[in-house]
């Protein structure tokens, strides 16, 4: 009995010597195995899409247990999003959440964050490999295209001439969205034709300058898909200066106040909201189970509600739309 216990006492002994000269290793204690020190770098700061995901991210990494910080760019900019990446990486978290700001740009940049040993986890965008990632969490946006078109069909049901502003080639989200729209208006048959896609490189002023060089060119224009906020605000900056308001119907995405605001004012005639907060909690999920050793998936999508003045004001329209703050 004596010796049984004495075999005992110095395998504790030596667990918790194992214990203290693997912390002083650094190896991650096992609190950080749930998840403890989780990133989320969004694609841009400010914006209604993101801030809500980071609400759904913080929900679910309270319920979690686990801390998380929140950093982004001032611009969806790659250029201003890979420094940041890096300075995180630097600090070394157990897991990163991040809407990479370009499918190549990226790339390379994520795959050294896993390299250091960080999961990743990408939320919303994505990059052109995206095998490094635990996870790819986003909105179906071809199928969000498809539906921009869906609500073309419903405020334009005579047809006729349709175009697409973009924001830039490379953003994964937005060329899907813009490839499900111009494929679903040449499916459609004769009754609507897609004339052009445009490209606003996300400011005002340009989306501005480039729709009015398509009414120049199609004056009969009948329906605009404004694959983002900005794109929506110049597409209605040069359709109010053509003098053609009412006449040409704004098909915008996302829900976020300023969205909402330009539905009930009339600037748009329809949204296609997402489901930012589900992805946010989502991200969190896989990130964690990651770091438990339990099964994750490699792809998942959510879906869309589309929001127009019949519908904004109701509960279901109201749960779609984006938060200004947690």
């Amino acid at each position: 009995m004596g010796s049984k216990n004495l075999i005992k006492r110095t395998a504790v002994a030596a667990l918790g010597i194992g214990v203290v000269a693997g912390l002083s290793l650094g190896v991650a204690p096992v609190a950080n195995a749930a998840g403890e020190n989780i990133v989320f770098i969004q694609g841009v700061k400010g914006d209604g899409f993101y801030i809500t995901m980071d609400c759904g991210v913080r929900a679910e990494a309270k319920k979690l247990g686990a801390k998380v910080t929140t950093e982004g760019p001032a611009k969806f900019d790659a250029t201003l999003q890979r420094p940041i990446l890096e300075a995180v990486v630097a600090k070394k978290p157990d897991a990163i959440l991040i809407a990479p700001n370009d499918v190549k740009a990226m790339q390379k940049p994520l795959e050294a964050a896993k390299k250091a040993g960080i999961e990743i986890v990408l939320v919303d965008t994505t990059v052109n490999n995206p095998k490094f990632a635990v996870s790819e969490i986003s909105s179906n946006n071809l199928a969000g295209g498809e539906q921009a078109f869906k609500a073309v069909e419903q405020l334009v049901p005579g047809g006729g001439k349709v175009m697409a502003m973009g924001v830039r080639p490379g953003i994964s989200t937005t060329d899907a969205r813009d490839k499900g729209f111009s494929d679903a208006v040449k499916a459609s048959g004769s009754k609507y034709t897609f004339v052009s896609q445009e490209y606003s490189e996300n400011e005002p002023a340009i989306a501005a300058q480039k729709m009015t060089a398509a009414l120049a060119k199609n004056p009969d224009i009948k329906a605009v898909f404004a694959s983002n906020l900005f794109s929506a605000q110049g597409v209605a900056t040069a359709i109010k200066q053509a003098g053609k308001e009412g006449k040409i119907v704004i098909i915008g995405f996302d829900a976020g106040p300023d969205q909402v605001k330009a539905l009930k004012d009339g600037t748009v005639q329809a949204l296609i909201a997402q489901q930012p907060y589900d992805i946010g909690v989502q991200g969190v999920q896989q990130a964690v189970a990651k770091l438990k050793g339990e099964p994750t998936e490699k792809k998942i999508t959510t879906g869309f509600t589309i929001l127009t003045k019949k519908n904004v004001d109701t509960k279901a329209g109201k749960a779609a739309q984006y938060r200004a703050k947690c």
